[in-house]
């Protein structure tokens, strides 16, 4: 069976629960929730090493859905240890992150590339020693003054976001799926373009 790890990344605290920063987390439980097998099963994460984790399959594929404890800056160490726990290889590896770069909500999914300015995405790069691994980057927008950015991907979604976060996140969902089963190649040229 082909395995995967898919690691959302966020940061621990009911203080950073559903906030731009947190979307990574987000959409591994709306992953984890839309493969459950029933309803028992559903946002089921156990507090693992250095993750909350879960164990779904879909068409055949092994999936290994990580939420980092560690905190965003040392993401890297999740999903380096789950890596190698898991025997899964750099490219079925996909991260899950937020991008101020991007238009809320708009997907990107890459084969690799730098982090962007993103904490957890430096701290996988750094941890992993390379690059190259998948990413999945969704738009948070850039609605900030400046010398705001903190605060704002630290910040809740705005209520008009808020109307189709829900829809977005399932757009991703539908991203993971087509990774795992359709390759990566297939999924760039289907998802990013919408």
């Amino acid at each position: 069976m082909k395995k995967f790890l898919i690691a959302g990344l966020g940061n621990i605290g009911d203080e950073y629960a559903r906030t731009r920063h947190n979307i990574g987390f987000d959409i591994a439980d709306a992953l984890a929730d839309a493969l459950a097998k029933e309803d028992s099963d559903k946002k089921f994460f156990s507090d693992r090493r250095y993750a909350m984790m879960t164990y779904r399959t879909f068409k055949g594929r092994k999936l290994t859905i990580i939420k980092p404890s560690t905190y965003m800056n040392l993401s890297g160490k999740a999903v380096n240890y789950w890596l190698t726990q898991e025997n899964i290889e750099p490219e079925n590896l996909l991260v899950i992150a937020d991008d101020i770069a991007l238009p809320y909500g708009k997907l990107r999914i890459k084969k690799k590339g730098s982090d962007g300015g993103h904490n957890g995405l430096t701290s996988v790069i750094e941890t992993l020693g390379t690059n190259e691994f998948p990413r999945l980057r969704f738009g948070a927008g850039n609605e900030f003054r400046k010398g705001g950015q903190v605060d704002y991907v630290l910040g809740k979604w705005n209520d008009e976001e808020k109307k189709e976060l829900n829809e977005k996140i399932s757009a991703a969902v539908e991203c993971i799926k087509s990774f795992v089963t359709a390759g990566i190649e297939h999924t760039m040229t289907d998802f990013n373009k919408k």
